[in-house]
């Protein structure tokens, strides 16, 4: 009598392709997307360092310290467009826009169907603050922060120091949907992906020709030491008669010892 034979020994002939087959299905479009995904994010690191530019631009020429005053935004807005979304090799020149041709555009950012992922470089955008389109609206009213301290902007006066508050340059970046009708690239076809980043700084002269100077600006914000000053001398007497007078008393406001004074003998006459 022949008994059947065990299933666990009859040979699986074609399970491993259709096994293949089926999870292709779901594996391959996303292993077609991975050089997409990779585009964007070199396009996001764009968007970043183009944010960066903006802004520190603006500490070289701005209403403040510099003498040609603010650099007109829709010429920043073209530097922009060409020095960051353009040709990895394009020129830097003066006055340069960039055309929406190819000869223009970075060929690394295409799609899969090799049309371009920044459809006109009009849809890269720069503004300044909450949205603002010019330099003034970029400030907000702020706090220097300091690790121990929080200093208002509105002291900035007593100290003869400029404060307008933070400035913040915005890029933002359009990107074009993928074809529509290619069911492999849903659902990019229809995401409308948008970035943006923001680069904030304070760059106000917030510095003094010489220490004693700094000492003028920032001692009426610290009304200790002065008040610990006129009591120096009975301090000085009691800590003098409880230590037998063999250890120096306190110097209360006396900030000679950690002022940065270059030696005398280090200095060399200007000529």
């Amino acid at each position: 009598m022949n008994r059947p034979a065990n299933p666990a020994t009859v040979p699986q002939r074609g399970q491993s392709v259709v096994e293949f087959l089926v999870l292709s299905v779901a594996l391959v479009p996303l292993f077609l997307l991975f050089p997409m995904i990779g585009k964007y994010q070199d396009i996001r690191h764009a968007t970043q360092m183009a944010s960066r530019y903006a802004a520190f631009d603006a500490t070289t020429r701005n209403d403040i310290q510099s003498v040609d005053g603010w650099k007109p935004e829709a010429q920043l807005a073209d530097e922009v467009r060409r020095r960051f979304f353009s040709n990895s090799d394009a020129p830097i020149k003066t006055n340069d826009v960039a055309s929406d041709v190819d000869a223009n555009r970075n060929l690394a950012w295409r799609d899969p169907y090799n049309n371009p992922l920044i459809a006109r470089f009009s849809d890269v955008g720069l503004s300044f603050g909450n949205g603002s389109n010019t330099h003034a609206g970029g400030f907000s009213a702020a706090f220097d922060s300091t690790p121990f301290n929080r200093v208002p902007v509105a002291n900035a006066g007593a100290m003869g120091l400029q404060a307008p508050g933070i400035y913040t340059a915005n890029v933002s970046v359009k990107l074009a949907n993928l074809p529509a009708g290619i069911s492999s690239v849903v659902p990019f076809d229809t995401i409308d992906l948008s970035m943006q980043r923001h680069t904030s700084l304070l760059f106000d002269p917030w510095s003094s020709p010489s220490p004693q100077e700094t000492e003028n600006r920032f001692g009426n914000l610290a009304p200790v030491p002065n008040v610990l000053s006129a009591l120096e001398p009975a301090v000085n007497l009691g800590v003098s008669m409880v230590d037998m007078f063999k250890v120096s008393p306190p110097e209360f406001g006396n900030l000679q010892k950690w002022r940065d004074v270059v030696p005398q003998d280090r200095l060399r006459p200007v000529e």
